[in-house]
């Protein structure tokens, strides 16, 4: 029986050790094995597409061109988007940009700048 912990996203019981880190086989969620998850009161971390921790008033650049929903504009490749704000979610970024306006984007199609 193995000794690891349950995934702290889906509860599974058949989250697996690779090197320093826990993975959970059904939802792909990986967490460092030092990470407290005891704490009622834990801190939300956002990692972007490089591994880099976000934080509230961060830049970050996109790095896939995104389709935006309802709309026949696009999100380019290398758009700085600058002071964003992290929310729980799937979108987990609440940000404004220049010439579209209030947006919601997912931590891994952007890098820190």
């Amino acid at each position: 029986m193995s000794n690891c912990p349950p995934c702290p996203k889906c509860s599974s019981e058949y989250s697996y050790e690779n090197g320093s880190m826990y993975i959970c086989p059904e939802c792909a969620y990986e967490w460092f094995k030092d990470a407290v998850s005891e704490s009622a009161d834990q801190q939300y971390v956002v990692r972007d597409a490089n591994g880099n921790v976000l934080q509230d008033g961060d830049t970050v650049t996109v790095i896939k061109g995104l389709k935006i929903k309802g709309s026949s504009s696009a999100l380019k490749v290398g758009t700085k988007v600058k002071n964003i704000r992290l929310v729980e979610g799937d979108h987990n970024i609440d940000c404004k940009i220049d010439g579209i306006g209030a947006m919601q984007l997912k931590s891994e199609f952007v890098k820190k700048s």
